[in-house]
């Protein structure tokens, strides 16, 4: 039987189209993940915590062969300056373990979800399903809609 989580439950609810995809329970980097699943690098997505120097953290989702760029993002989000917290502390704002940071498990609590634009060389993309074990694949359109995502420049 399939995982289901909050996150399976809630595209169920919204009649989406996805995939949930089960692999290992450890934390997994997109190099693994992609070889496991049998698709690209470039087609797997990684959610990255990025804080700002005030209000709520922001949700970089970036492919799994790329970097996110603090300084394209903080321009892109008009910032000054932005920073990566630790995996304990992105685990502690987040409420979420390092590996299952999804920004479809963080839907409507207040999480900015800037989406790198290369996401749009794919018609589906992977990325977490809210805890780790679970990718789940969908439209990139679906995701944008979902989570409000900004589309920009934002990894190297």
């Amino acid at each position: 039987m399939p995982v289901t989580n909050n996150v399976t439950r809630f595209l169920d609810s919204r009649k989406l189209k996805y995939t949930a995809h089960e692999l290992p329970a450890e934390k997994l980097g997109a190099e693994e993940s992609a070889r496991l699943l049998g698709v690209p690098m470039e087609q797997v997505f990684k959610t990255i915590v990025v804080k700002r120097e005030k209000g709520k953290p922001v949700l970089a989702v970036v492919s799994g062969s790329q970097v996110v760029d603090l300084k394209k993002l903080a321009s892109f989000l008009g910032e000054k300056k932005m920073y990566l917290p630790t995996e304990r502390e992105a685990e502690q704002m987040t409420g979420l373990q390092a590996g299952g940071i999804s920004p479809l498990a963080l839907i409507n609590k207040g999480f900015q979800v800037v989406l790198d634009a290369s996401a749009q060389n794919f018609v589906e993309i992977h990325i977490s399903g809210g805890q780790r074990g679970l990718n789940i694949q969908l439209a990139v359109e679906d995701l944008i809609r979902l989570v409000n995502a900004k589309v920009g420049d934002v990894s190297n």
